[in-house]
C-alpha cells in the first residue's frame, strides 16, 4: 500500500516529551500506525476495531 500521501497525526496518548510517540493515518478502511522517530520504518495496518482492542488492552494493563 502506498502511504506517501497519507496525512499522519500524533496519537493523543503519546507522550509530550518528544520520545515515545506514535503517529496515525486513515487509509483505505484501516488505520496506519508508525513510530514518529522512524517515519520511513515499518508501518502497522489495523482495522479500527483491532486498533480499539489494542488500545483498550494496553491501557488496562498499565
Amino acid at each position: 500500500m502506498d502511504l506517501k500521501n497519507a496525512k499522519w497525526r500524533k496519537a493523543g496518548r503519546s507522550l509530550s516529551n518528544g520520545g515515545e510517540c506514535i503517529e496515525l493515518a486513515d487509509v483505505a478502511g484501516a488505520v496506519a500506525v508508525r513510530d514518529s522517530k522512524d517515519p520511513d520504518g515499518p508501518v502497522l495496518l489495523l482495522t479500527r476495531a483491532a486498533l480499539r482492542t489494542t488500545l483498550h488492552t494496553a491501557t488496562r494493563t498499565h
